[in-house]
């Protein structure tokens, strides 16, 4: 009898585990696989406020800055402690109603972030899923000023082909260790 009752508690806290950590996976994924439903790096969501804009797994907004370009991350140091990068091991993935170009730059630090049409993508720590704070906010780290903006989704646009003098350009940009 003992030794049923000793059996009977440790399958019950067991089955507590099992049910905790299933709660847990719930909260954090929103109990969808995500809170906009999507498993894709970045997906496409209509935020109150701001329209439709970018947001990562967590259905958290992502932003840009208008001083980085064409592969230049000057976010670093204290930046990162409040603008987080959007980081990847693998490459990126693209919910199927986003428009425009995904790809990565790698920055200092070895890490790969994830960019939109060439501009690197951070959150901001202040922001909660489907909530955004950061859009048009200034601010400094060390020697850079930024500006910076929620991501609407556009197309690619400084990747198409351009006519110069009936001769076309294409437009390329390289990542420093990519």
């Amino acid at each position: 009898m003992k030794r049923l009752v000793i059996i009977a508690v440790i399958g019950a806290a067991l089955l507590a585990a099992g049910v905790g950590v299933a709660i847990a996976i719930a909260a954090t994924t929103g109990g969808s696989g995500g809170s906009n439903g999507s498993r894709a790096t970045v997906s496409v969501k209509h935020l109150a406020g701001v329209g439709t804009v970018l947001v990562d797994k967590k259905g958290r907004a992502l932003y840009k800055n208008d001083q980085e370009h064409g592969g230049n991350v000057l976010c670093t140091g204290t930046c990162i402690s409040f603008w987080k990068p959007l980081i990847v091991a693998t490459t990126p993935t693209a919910s199927s109603s986003l428009p425009g170009k995904l790809a990565v730059v790698r920055r200092a630090d070895g890490r790969r972030q994830v960019t939109y049409n060439a501009k690197p993508l951070y959150t901001f720590t202040l922001d909660k899923p489907g909530k955004v704070t950061g859009d048009g906010f200034n601010d400094a780290f060390g020697r850079h000023k930024f500006t910076w903006h929620v991501v609407h989704p556009t197309a690619v646009g400084n990747s198409s082909p351009t006519t110069t003098g009936g001769t076309t350009k294409t437009n390329t940009y390289t990542y420093p260790g990519y």
